[in-house]
Parts: structure tokens; C-alpha cells; sequence
């Protein structure tokens, strides 16, 4: 008995339904060098509605050098901080008719070469690394070279958070905007400060320390207490366990990124404190959803939607570009009810 089944689509029955070569076909969908006459090409995207074709992926970036895939690897996609980024560098890819595909590291920074491998060899048009880089030097030199190895595959490298890679870079300009922030505490009166610092190695969490410690000296107050945990709620609210533990005088508390605060928070109510009568505490980033926590959270705002756009900017105007580019984007300081002042 004959096989009735009728089995996948091809090219070549969508070059024949349109009455085209199959070269023409291929240009006219997979993209190429040479162009397609207009009503041509018109005839064979018609003719593979119809038949309800599904284009190659591995034969269009073959044919183009590659594809129309960004991919965006963060280092947690629970974190606000990091899907505000995604919807920045979504909503801009969006305009540009780019697909972008996101990954996790799962705060495992070694895990970003795994994605560089595989984005490569599926020949996608971009990469960008949204995160902290490590106080890791020989990860840093796996990185360079798996990036560069990337990038001369075609590719574009773009990286959001310091400046310590040799590609195009987002720079957040985190020390600076933590020691606005202790300047502005200060102006408001507290005088005994208390930082959740963080991993330490994490290099976003230490400038953040770094400056806040430089805005507090500057003012001529102690050095505030740091204590480092997880950059999460959990994080935050075994720290902020810790600062209340070690029975020091402290009036103000940061916590270097606002989810570290929304833990802080926690800890100080099961601790009965109220905030921020018995503790003033601020954040860093703006998240979203800072809109429902009460008291309202001091933090530097950071544009995390435009940080994202900004990177897949750096993407689509690559062409031509030989050396990495910088572009740097600063905190604004907003002073809310966590921190009324003394």
C-alpha cells in the first residue's frame, strides 16, 4: 500500500508552487547578498503561507552569516533587576524584527561560557552578558576569549555592568551612585550606618560598598559595618539578622541592591522594629516592585528598562565598528519615607 502521508514542506515545493528556481526561492526567504525582484519575492512568501512552510534555521544563517536571534543571559530571571533589563532589550529588539532568547546562569557566572559556546555555534547575531562581572581573573580570560572567538564568527559581544572586558559595555556607574547616597543620608542626619554588602566577589555589590563607605568617611563618620550575604531577599534578611546580632548603635542601613532590602525589611519586623522609627534602611536600583512595599524604599534609581535598550542599541549599530564602546549611564538619588531623616 502507498504512503499516503504527505511529509514535510521543502524549498523546492515552494519554489514550484510560486513557478521560481529554487535558488530564487532560497534568496527570496533565507536571505542573501543578491536581491530578489520585488513581485518575486512577494510570489514565494505567498506561496509559502499556502503550504504552510517552515524555514530552515541552520539554511538561513548559512546563507546569511547569520541569524536574527540576540541572546540575553542574565544571571537570575526571578530577579526584577533582571527582567526589567529583558524588557528593555526585548521591547527595543522588537523594532529592529530581532528574536531574542534569554538564559540564566542561576548566579553562576561560569556559566555564561556555556552560552557563549552554544549561541555560536548556532550562529545568532548577538550576545549580551547582563550582570555583574567576578573578581575571577582567570574567568575574565575564559570569557575574552570564548567573546572573541564569537565575535569573529560574526557575532557581537555586549556587556552590561563594568568595564572589564574588551567588547562593547553598558557601564552602570554604581560607585558613584552609592556614595551619592551616603551623602544624602547624611545630610538627613544619620550618623551610624550598617551595609548588607553582598558577595564580595561580586563586583557590582563591592563598588557599591566602595562608595558608600568613601560617601560616609568623606563626611567625616566611622566607616559603617558591612556584612555580606547573598545578593536576595534571603540574602538580605539573614544579613540584616546579622547587623541586628552584633548590638552596634546603627540608625541607617543599606542594603546594596532593593531585593537584599526587601529581606531586610523582614528581619527587622520579626525582630518587632519598627521602620523607620527604630531603623531607617535604603536600597539601590528602583525595581518595580518597590511600589507595593511599605515604608516606600530609598534607593538610586536605576533606568533598567533603558540599560536594556541602550545594549541592543550597542547591537544593531555595530556594523563597521572596530573598537569596544563604552556607554555609561548613572543613579539618581530618591529620598522616600524609609528614611525620613533625624
Amino acid at each position: 500500500m502507498t504512503d499516503l502521508t504527505p511529509g514535510p514542506v521543502t524549498l523546492l515545493d515552494v519554489a514550484n508552487e510560486a513557478g521560481v528556481s529554487l535558488a530564487t526561492a532560497s534568496r527570496a526567504i533565507n536571505g542573501s547578498t543578491r536581491k530578489v525582484r520585488e513581485d518575486l519575492r512577494e510570489r514565494v512568501l505567498e506561496a509559502a503561507l499556502k503550504l504552510n512552510y517552515s524555514a530552515n534555521a541552520p539554511a538561513q544563517a548559512m546563507a546569511r552569516g547569520r541569524t536574527d536571534v540576540v541572546g540575553l543571559i542574565v544571571h537570575d530571571i526571578a530577579d526584577p533587576y533582571f527582567s526589567s533589563i529583558a524588557a528593555g532589550v526585548m521591547g527595543a529588539a522588537e523594532s529592529h524584527d530581532l528574536l531574542v532568547t534569554l538564559g540564566s546562569t542561576v548566579r553562576r557566572p561560569e556559566r555564561e561560557l556555556d552560552y557563549l559556546r552554544v549561541l555560536r555555534g548556532q550562529r545568532s547575531r548577538a550576545v549580551i552578558l547582563a550582570g555583574s562581572r567576578v573578581d575571577d581573573e582567570s574567568l575574565l580570560a575564559r570569557l575574552r576569549e570564548q567573546g572573541e572567538a564569537f565575535e569573529r564568527s560574526g557575532g557581537r559581544v555586549v556587556v552590561i555592568s563594568q568595564n572589564r572586558l574588551p567588547f562593547d559595555t553598558v557601564v552602570i556607574e554604581n560607585r558613584s551612585g552609592a556614595k551619592a547616597l551616603a551623602s544624602e543620608l547624611t545630610r538627613l542626619g544619620y550618623r551610624s550606618f550598617a551595609v548588607l554588602g553582598g558577595p564580595n566577589k561580586l563586583l557590582t555589590a563591592r563598588d557599591r560598598v566602595l562608595g558608600f563607605r568613601e560617601g560616609i568617611t568623606k563626611a567625616g563618620l566611622p566607616a559603617p559595618l558591612v556584612v555580606h550575604g547573598d545578593f536576595t531577599r534571603d540574602g538580605g534578611y539573614n544579613a540584616m539578622d546579622a547587623v541586628l546580632e552584633s548590638g552596634a548603635p546603627i540608625d541607617c542601613v543599606l542594603a546594596v541592591n532593593d531585593v537584599m532590602a526587601v529581606g531586610a525589611m523582614a528581619a527587622c519586623r520579626a525582630r518587632g522594629l519598627r521602620l523607620p522609627q527604630d531603623m531607617a534602611l535604603a536600597g539601590f536600583d528602583d525595581i518595580g516592585t518597590l511600589r507595593d512595599v511599605v515604608p516606600s524604599l530609598t534607593t538610586v534609581r536605576l533606568p533598567l528598562e533603558q540599560i536594556g535598550a541602550l545594549a541592543l542599541d550597542l547591537v544593531v549599530s555595530a556594523d563597521g565598528a572596530i573598537e569596544a564602546r563604552t556607554r555609561r549611564v548613572k543613579g539618581e538619588v530618591l529620598v522616600r519615607e524609609s528614611t525620613p531623616g533625624r
